[in-house]
Parts: C-alpha cells; structure tokens; sequence
C-alpha cells in the first residue's frame, strides 16, 4: 500500500491538486486585493481632480476680485491704472489658460454715441460697439489686459448682445457674487489659435461705491459694470492634476446633462471603452454647474477590472504546479533518475542566480536614477536646502552653496546650526533670518522673505514645512533677485525724480530723494551726495539724511586740494575709491576719531558726471562696519551716481530757465496779475438739482456725463477782467468790456476735464484749486495756462464770487519739451546721443536677461580718415558729412532698432532680435549704401566710406557696455584690416 501511495501517478497527483489548490486561494485574494487597490486609486484621482478644477476656479475668482478690488479703492479707475496692475500680476505665468482680464462698462442705450466719442478721443479712431443694433443697454468691453493679440477682437464688444453672457451678467449683478456662463465661442477664437475650443467667462459686477447694494433692487441701480475674465477650457484643463490626470479621460460638460452640444472639453476624443471604471461628477463654479464625466484609459492601469498581478500569479502558480507534479514523478519513478534529477536542480540553481544578478542590475539603475536626479538638482537655478527641525541637514544642491560661499571645508551635513551660521553672517540684518528659521515649525506652513546681503545681493527666500517619508523636514528655497530688485529700484527713485524736476522741486528736495531711494532697498548704508562749488575749488554736502550734524559739519566746505579724505582724493584723479577699512587706510588718518564718533567704519565713493563729463561732486556710501562692495553693490553706486549727475544737470537748467522767466517777466513789473472775477451760483443751483434729483456722487456723475458738463459750463458768469487778462486773451487794446469774454478763455472744449475737476472740488467745500488747462483766445488761437480759483471766504456756500488767476504757460511748455530733446538729442546729426543710447542700451542689457533665448547686437562705425576731411575741407564739410551719415543711416534703419553719435565721428546701431548673421547682414548694406552715396560739396563728389564693428549683447554681460566694448574692437580690426569694412568680434580674435 505504501509503495502504491509513494507511486509516481499518485504522488504527482497529490502535489498537482495541493498546488493548484494553492494556487487558486493566492490569485482569488491578489484579485480581490488589486481590484480594491484599483477602485481606490481611481477614487483619489477623480477627487483630487475635480477639487484641483474648484481651485483653479476660485484662483482665477480671486484673480477679479482683485480688479474689483481696484475700483472700490477709486471713484475712477482710468486705462493706465488698468494696466499697470495688471502688469504686475503677470497672468500668463501664474494663471494658465486666462486669456485676459477685461472690464465692461454699462451704459445706456442714448449713450452710444457719446461712449463711442469718449474712447475713440483716448487714442482709439477706430473703437466701435460690436455686434450692431439698437439695444436699451449695452456693456462693450473698454478696458481689457493684455491689451494685444487675439484680445483686441473683444474690444468694444458687447456681451449683452448675446443670451448666454447676458444671463452670466444679470446673475452676477443681481447677487453680487461671481457667475460663470454657459457654454460660448469666445470672440478672441480665430486664426492663429490653433484648434478651436469651448470657452466661457466669469464676471464680477462693479458698483458705484456711494451707492447701497443690499437688496437687489439697489444692487440693479447701482451697477456700472463688471470686470470679467474669458478662458479656453483646454487652456484651463491643460496640465491640471498633473501625471495623475493625464491617466484619466476627462470630458466636461456645460450644465447637467451629458450631450454632445454641451462638451465642452475632451482630453481623449473619440467614443468611450468598455470595461473600464467611470464616474459622472457635479461641480458647482462661480454659480453655474458643470458635469465631469471621469473614465480611466486603457493600459493605463487606472479603471481596469483585472491586474497584471493577479494574472502573473494564476500563470505563475499553474505552471509551478505543473512544474512540481512533474518533478514529483521523476522523483518516485526511479533512483536512477536522481543523477537526472540534480542536473535539473543545478539547473534551476543557475536560474536563481540569474533572477539575483538581474536584481543586483536593477540596484545598480536605481542608483545611476538616484544620481541623474542628483545631477538635476544641482542645475537649478534657486538655492535648495533640506532640514528638518532640529537643525539636521537633509539635503541641499550645488546652486545653494555657491549662493552662500559655504566652503568646502565646512562640514555642515553634520552641523546644520553651523551652515544656519554661515547664511546668517552674510546678512545685513541675520536677526531677520535667524527669527524666521524660528518661526517655521509646522508642516504645510509656508514663509517668504526677502533676505538683504552684505555685499549689494538681494535674496528671496521661500521656506514650507513638508513630510519626508515617515519624518517633518523643511524646504527652503533661495533665489537672487538682485538684478531685478534693483531695477525696480532704479526705475522708482528715476520716476520719483523725474516727478521732482517736472514739478520744479529745489535741487536739496531732489538729491534727498535719490539718497533716500538707495538708502530704503540697502537697509545697511547711509548715502551723501557731495558736490562742487562754482569755482570747483570746495565740497559741500548737499544731501545726507542720515548721517549725523555732527559729521555733516566736518566735512562741509573742505578745500578739495586737501588729499585726506577719500571723497577729495577720488575727486582729484575722477575715479571710484573704496575704503573697506576706514581705521586702516592712511586716506582717512585724520578723519578716524570723527568716523568713529559717527559710526562710519568703510566708504565708498563714485564720481558724479556732468554730460560732457566733468566731474560735479561725489556720491558716498557709508557702511557701520568694514566691508567691499560686490558686483551688485558697484552697479547700484554707478546708477546712483549716473542718476545724481542727471537730477543736478536738469535741476541747475530749470534754475537757469525759471530765472530766464524772471528776467523776461520783470519787465512788466507795474503790470498786475490777471485776474478774473467771477459767479458761479448758477453753478452751484444746478448741482444742488443734482443733489435733490438723487445723485450722491457728484464727481462720478460728472465724469460719466460730460454733456452736464458743458451745461454747467455755460452758467458760469465773468463779471470783471483786469488789463493782463484781456491782454492774455488778445481783446482790443483799451477795452474793458468783459461781455465778450466766456469760460472758454479759461477752459476750452478739449480742457473740460480740468474743469469738472474744479466743479467737483468746489462742491465739495474747497476754497482753493489749481490746475493747468488750455484755453481760447479772442482771436481763435488755443494757448495752455495755468489757473488758480479761489473762493472768496463766506461765498462757499454760494460760489458768486470766485478769484481766478491764470498764467499763460504755453512758451514753458514748449521750453521744457526742447530742453528734453536737447537732453536726449545730438544736436548736429538729430539723432540719440551717447547718453541716451547707452541707457537703451542698457535697457535691452535687461531685456536679454530676463528673456531667455533673447538675442541683440552691437554695431560700431567710424569714418574712415574723417580728420583728412576737416584738414582739407575744413570743419563745415566735416559737419555736412556727419549729417550726411546720419541720414543714410536712418533710411537703413527698422522701427525697432536705435542709432545714436556716441563720438566724433563714431556711431553705434542696437539691433534687437538680431543674431550675428542677421548684423553682418545689415551691417554689410549700410557700409554698400554709404559707400555708393558720395556727398556732393561745392560741385565736388566727396567719396564717404565707414568701418563697422559687430558684436553680440550676452545675458551674461553686468551691462550693455561689454557688448559696447567688443564691437569698438571689432572696430579697430577693420581698420587695421584696411577700413571699409565689416569685422566681427570672434572673426578678430577676441571671442
């Protein structure tokens, strides 16, 4: 009996049934296991989903009450306004698939034409509300960002036109709240947009700010428009969920039915599989229902019914037991077959140790992902660091450490207080630093701060708490933004400036506020300005707010011959001296116990330069503590100082113009002022109409209404003029009669702005107004003055008797617009000169830097032996042929590019979007085309050649002047290369 149960058929029978058995137990489970693994994974994805798609909604809802945001600030939100907010949310790069951001504004179905006016009188001839009809309200878009492309198909057009963005409009306004519309074709679609697709758009109501909205009878009153935002659902979904998304067939449908007139978006077009796992979705945005209907792909492994597990184990388990029979047989068959038998498990050993070399394979990959990984890592550009709250380095990458100059010697993955340390003592203020390190101590929280370094640098520095595995860590995130820092700098204290000299500011007003600029985006420093006085022979301190009297004092009035101080001896040799030590540079030996009473420890100094470049004074950064300026700190010193000598060269030519007026107007010293006596009661009655007729903001009622404008204006009443007055408007000498006078010798038609603005403010109770405007003379010129109304005191109530004086400013206008030209303008050849070339020049510098994969070039030309023209021609004939190289060059030149005379005979030509082939190109038919016009002088053809130098702008240059540099030794090559001709730079040698 034991030998017949030990038999091969039994045995193997035995061992085949137990297996099989086996078998099946383990793939019943794995597919129990895998189909619940599946379910849930396709459950998490349609969740995460749908809530990415709210967020994104309600992204983009926070995006326009931002705009509304806007209008609740101001009464009147003008196009520029509009803009410049816009500007700075840089839509298309942190809000995907918005196509703009635009505002409708609602006017009546009478008001038409008088909207139609109002735009096109703001730049825009060809402005029109489309689609045409007669409508009893319209809502054309007037405002819309960015304002170029595709987008200029919406303007002017009318939403209410049209049933689905009409009920988007009135939902919005009756609740106040967001609406979102159905389903629309949006009207920037077209050619160029590659694939047409569905589109929609949110709106937000505007209100008048002055007016209730709590019921919706008010809200109905008191709307004036909405702002609103189109989008292309495919922009909108695309990228959504990321690499889980993109597992999954997505189809959004328009309200709550699913129907092929209401697809909106279709990630995967074509008919739905069978067999795999889907879900329909409802989602509720900015007041409207969408239905997202969700189904995984096939071989994606999302929605499948079966796993690729469950069937790797049924194969696997059918063929062991097969397998295990078999050699069960071979087994009890025979003894004879045990040599057989091992051969076969040395065989199947062998197999094993394949199976164990392919996973030490598979380890080894693993690795080579860990170190490409590594290596990506190490390429960005921020700084990463990884930590974990107990001061433990996790991480960090190759672009932090070069950020922080940590040396290598530093064992900071050890140490990570150490590393904290070394960031810290960077810092011009690492209390900053050190008390956010402090604050971060839970996950999912998030800091930014913007980190200010010794050495000029500017840092922005992001930090969130996350979970790393099974453990809390921190992410910081360090970026330098100083480039961009201080170009927001630069171009606000320029403003600020320029505001000054335009407004006629002192000089000591002026230079404050460019020390001031430096002073608030480098916490660290203290700044004076130092200049000259006319003789050149002292140095006066000028501007320094935050230096001590004391200190001020010392230096004023020191004779600059004396060599102690850094400031003189910097002024003596025109160049920037940098005293890092001030107790142990001998420039300062008599200066130490003054510096150390005042707390200076290192100075720094730039030259201010005139135009023609003679030196005006110094520009001085004081430090508390002994430092060296970095790349970032000598390119602000620089502007600063460029910026200086700008403020004081415009500020001594208002001087020197003011007291030209004064000379002028002394003249007519016994003539009085002009002077207009006027009533405006008339005025007031008609506001107080207004008032009683329900309308409570005044200046807004205004603005939209300048028909009620001109009414009023008519009501005003001159009831007396002295001489100047009516000489100003040119009457009949000896005439008095001011009936021939209206309010258009004050305020013309196209100054009627000016004077609802002064209508508004007398209403409002103000006894003081001014304000410049444009005004018509008896004879029909039009001339620009400048007013000044004041209320008689106890007639505020009643407005009949009010002062105006007004000041003809028309000659000033024009002045300050030459002086202008002549600041930016070459005054032999017409075009830009150095000065202005080089600042455009500086500005495409920035350009490239924040355009990557942006290209520019750099030409140089000089003619060729121009000093033998002036020999023997003379200096007349020289003139004749600058302008004559002038004015080729302008027939040459694209819209985009700039020329400018930045020498004697030298010029330069900026190409932007221009590669080196490009250059040589144009480069080549201007020295054809100068060399082929010969200039004709007494009867003489006077043969005109020019060398030209090229080189490329690099992002990587500190400024334009590098690119500068290398095309003037492109120059010099084709010169000595035989001039009339055209070098680059790598072509000499120089690359």
């Amino acid at each position: 009996m034991l030998q017949d149960l030990l038999s091969p058929g039994f045995l193997s029978g035995l061992v085949l049934s137990v297996c099989l058995g086996s078998t099946w137990w383990l793939w019943s489970n794995a597919s129990n296991d895998a189909a619940q693994d599946t379910r849930a994974d396709f459950d998490f994805r349609v969740r995460e989903l749908v809530n990415n798609i709210a967020q994104r909604m309600q992204t983009y809802e926070q995006v326009l009450y931002g705009v509304q945001g806007l209008y609740l600030s101001s009464d009147f939100v003008d196009r520029d306004e509009f803009r410049n907010y816009l500007a700075g949310q840089a839509l298309n790069e942190h809000f995907p698939g918005i196509q703009g951001v635009g505002y409708m504004r609602l006017i009546g179905g009478k008001q038409r034409e008088v909207h139609t006016a109002a735009v096109r009188a703001e730049g825009f001839p060809g402005y029109n509300v489309h689609p045409e009809g007669q409508r009893p309200q319209y809502a054309p878009v007037v405002y819309i960002e960015p304002f170029s492309g595709s987008n200029l198909k919406a303007f002017g057009f009318d939403p209410l036109s049209e049933p689905v963005r009409r009920a988007a409009l009135e939902l919005a306004r009756d609740s106040g709240l967001p609406a979102m519309s159905g389903k629309i074709r949006l009207v920037q679609e077209g050619e160029g947009q590659g694939l047409e697709q569905a589109g929609f758009l949110i709106v937000l109501p505007v209100y008048h700010n002055s007016q209730p909205r709590r019921t919706l009878e008010e809200r109905r009153a008191a709307i004036t428009g909405w702002v609103y935002a189109p989008f292309r659902t495919g922009d909108v979904m695309a990228g959504l969920g990321g690499e889980r998304a993109a597992m999954l067939d997505v189809e959004v449908y328009d309200g709550d039915q699913v129907g092929s007139a209401s697809l909106m978006y279709d990630s995967q077009p074509g008919p739905p599989q069978r067999g795999l796992r889907s879900t329909v979705q409802k989602v509720r945005l900015a007041g409207h229902r969408w239905t997202v209907r969700i189904s995984g792909l096939a071989g994606s492994g999302v929605g499948a019914e079966r796993d690729g597990k469950a069937q790797l184990i049924g194969a696997a388990g059918l063929v062991l037991s097969w397998v295990l029979a078999l050699l069960a047989w071979l087994l009890a068959r025979s003894r004879v077959k045990a040599r057989d038998a091992l051969t076969h498990a040395r065989q199947l050993a062998d197999e094993l140790k394949q199976g164990q070399d392919s996973l030490l394979a598979m380890a080894e990959s693993a690795q080579r992902s860990q170190a490409v990984l590594r290596s990506i890592l190490d390429s960005t550009v921020d700084g990463i660091l990884v930590d974990d709250f107990n001061g433990g380095v996790i991480n960090s990458n190759r672009r932090f450490r070069e950020l922080w100059n940590v040396p290598e010697h530093l064992d900071w993955q050890s140490d990570g207080a150490l590393l904290l340390q070394q960031v810290a003592a960077q810092l011009q203020q690492p209390s900053v630093f050190l008390a956010a390190v402090g604050r971060l101590q839970r996950e999912n929280e998030v800091q930014q701060e913007l980190l200010h370094l010794r050495d000029g640098r500017v840092i922005e520095q992001f930090t969130r708490g996350l979970r790393l595995g099974s453990e809390a860590a921190r992410l910081w995130s360090f970026r330098d933004i100083t480039e961009r820092t201080q170009s927001e700098r630069r171009e606000q204290t320029r403003r600020q400036v320029l505001e000054l000299l335009a407004t006629g500011a002192p000089l000591q007003t002026i230079l404050d506020s460019v020390v001031r600029g430096v002073e608030e985006g480098n916490p660290g420093m203290r700044c004076a300005i130092l200049l000259l006085d006319e003789d050149g022979s002292r140095l006066f301190v000028r501007a320094a707010p935050s230096l001590p009297p004391f200190f001020c004092a010392a230096i004023d009035g020191q004779p600059v011959e004396q060599p102690e101080g850094s400031r003189r001896e910097k002024l003596q040799l025109g160049r920037r001296i940098i005293v890092a030590d001030v107790s142990l540079d001998p420039l300062w030996s008599q200066y130490r116990d003054l510096a150390q009473q005042a707390d200076v420890a290192a100075c720094w100094t730039d030259p201010i330069r005139g135009a023609s470049g003679q030196i005006l004074g110094t520009f001085a950064i004081f430090h508390r503590e002994p430092q060296s300026p970095g790349v970032a700190s000598l390119a602000m010193m620089e502007q600063a100082s460029r910026l200086s000598g700008i403020a004081i060269e415009q500020a001594q030519a208002a001087v020197a113009l003011r007291t030209g007026e004064a000379r002028f107007r002394s003249l007519y010293d016994n003539a009085p002022v002009a002077l207009w006596e006027q009533d405006w009661s008339a005025v007031r009655a008609a506001l107080a109409e207004l008032e009683h007729s329900g309308v409570d903001n005044v200046p807004a009622y205004l603005r939209n209404n300048p028909s009620q404008v001109a009414r009023m204006a008519g009501l005003v009443r001159i009831m007396d003029v002295n001489a100047a007055a009516l000489a100003q408007v040119g009457a009949p000498p000896g005439t008095r009669d001011a009936s021939l006078l209206t309010l258009a010798q004050n305020f013309d038609d196209s100054a009627i702005d000016s004077f609802a603005q002064a209508l508004a403010a007398l209403a409002q109770g103000a006894h003081l107004f001014a304000c410049e405007s444009s005004f018509l003379r008896l004879d029909g010129v039009r001339r620009q003055n400048e007013l000044t109304l004041l209320v008689m005191p106890g007639h505020t109530q009643s407005l009949d008797f009010v002062i105006v004086s007004t000041v003809d400013i028309t000659e000033r206008k024009r002045m300050n617009d030459e002086l202008l030209m002549l600041a930016t303008t070459d005054f032999l050849t017409g075009l830009p000169n150095r000065r202005e070339f080089m600042a455009r020049l500086d500005d495409e510098q920035a350009r490239l830097q924040r355009d990557i994969g942006g290209q520019a070039a750099v030409l140089m030309l000089d003619l060729d032996h121009f000093k033998r023209v002036n020999d023997e021609y003379g200096h007349a004939t020289g003139d004749a042929v600058l302008r004559h190289m002038a004015a080729l060059m302008r027939d040459s030149q694209r819209k985009i590019d700039t020329l400018g005379r930045v020498g004697g005979e030298e010029f330069a030509v900026l190409l932007p979007g221009a590669d080196m082939l490009a250059a040589a190109a144009f480069a080549e038919r201007l020295r054809q085309r100068i060399a082929g016009t010969p200039l004709t002088v007494d009867g003489h053809e006077l043969a005109v050649t020019v060398s030209v130098g090229i080189a490329a702008m690099d992002a990587a240059d500190a400024s334009g002047d590098a690119a500068l540099v290398r095309a003037d030794k492109a120059l010099y090559c084709a010169k000595r290369g035989g001039r009339n001709r055209v070098e680059q730079v790598d072509v000499c040698g120089e690359a």
